[in-house]
């Protein structure tokens, strides 16, 4: 006998969508995510632009596009250029500005950490008087800016390039002023500072650097650090320098080297103390300096010729009879007063640098 065949089972058709249905959810909540995400990263560069120009920079960009979809926004900015309205005395005085362009500025965030944004440069950037032919040009091999926190309240912010170069434009020529294989700026809010009288904390590195027209002493490679706290702030409000250095000064406020190391060659310096502003704008006080390798400081000083006769005749030489014996790093050294009044540098009692006032 031949049993009758079972009707066939209709297979179920919804769990074939089941996936790709997910999938599209999770696409358009996530779209959704970003477009908002982006929302906040965009009102965060904004008030980042609005916080510049509040402090006398005022940002500018020929042409700008946004991207970064998935995962993190991208705003492109060609032809980018920064206005520097009274950030030195004379700025203020002349009501004049100094432009500065880049090639390309790429500002980088990811999504989910808006308060968060990185900034990659392009060389060349060139440094002009507004409507004149530019002044320097300066170039690198990476460049690189973040900043973390809220406009209003930022609580870190650092600059790092590799293999800087700024060169001073003279005609056809370009005088090399300044280069370093690294340099390194870091800021903050010192987390020590009450927050009724708030302070900024610095840090800058230089690595392997030579500056012969910021000093001749520099022309050699040198490495050096110094470490900073800025005291007698009021607020962190956006304002230029010049007015923020003039509130400083009427504060009683002070800027307190912790820390300053440098090395060139055989030469190795440390030095610190802290520094007021006088009512004329320009640093006043005394910092204690620690030297090893004496007789390099003389050369680079060019005061070895000099001074050379008159140190044959003192025992130790010119540095000890400016100074006491120390040691620094395990090494025979010489303290000695590194004071600054009305724009002089002195060393003991020779003029080593001038200084230009704050504001």
């Amino acid at each position: 006998m031949i049993e009758a065949a079972e009707p066939q089972r209709k297979r179920r058709l919804w769990p074939v969508f089941v996936a790709p249905g997910l999938f599209l959810l999770i696409a358009l909540g996530w779209s959704a995510f970003w477009f908002y995400a982006a929302a906040q990263v965009d009102g965060v560069i904004d008030g980042w632009r609005a916080r510049e120009a509040q402090s006398g920079r005022i940002h500018g960009c020929r042409q700008q596009s946004v991207r970064g979809f998935p995962f993190r926004l991208e705003v492109r900015c060609e032809g980018a250029s920064v206005a520097l309205v009274s950030q030195t005395p004379e700025q203020t005085t002349s009501q004049s500005a100094a432009m500065l362009r880049f090639a390309e500025i790429l500002v980088v965030a990811q999504v989910y950490t808006p308060n968060l944004l990185i900034a990659e440069f392009t060389a060349p950037a060139t440094i002009a008087d507004a409507g004149r032919p530019p002044l320097a040009i300066t170039t690198w091999h990476t460049a690189r800016a973040s900043v973390a926190g809220p406009p209003e309240r930022p609580e870190q912010v650092a600059l790092v390039l590799e293999d800087p170069a700024v060169e001073r434009i003279d005609g056809a020529n370009q005088v090399p002023v300044f280069r370093a294989k690294r340099l390194a700026l870091h800021g903050r809010p010192a987390p020590a500072a009450d927050a009724g009288r708030p302070a900024i904390e610095a840090v800058l590195q230089v690595d392997q650097a030579t500056g012969p027209e910021v000093h001749p002493a520099l022309a050699a490679p040198f490495d050096g650090q110094v470490r900073v706290l800025l005291h007698g702030l009021t607020n962190f409000e956006p304002k230029p320098w010049p007015e923020r250095f003039r509130e400083i000064q009427a504060a009683g406020g002070r800027i307190e080297i912790v820390q300053a190391r440098l090395q060139q060659g055989d030469l190795l310096a440390a030095a610190g103390g802290s520094l007021g502003i006088a009512a004329n704008g320009h640093l006043a006080g005394q910092l204690d300096l620690t030297v090893a390798g004496a007789d390099a400081v003389l050369r680079a000083l060019g005061l070895d010729a000099a001074l050379g006769p008159l140190s044959r005749l003192v025992p130790g030489g010119i540095m000890a009879m400016l100074g006491k014996p120390a040691t620094l790093e395990g090494r025979d050294a010489v303290a000695l007063p590194l004071a600054f009044e009305n724009g002089s540098v002195r060393l003991g009692p020779v003029t080593v640098a001038h200084t230009d006032p704050l504001f």
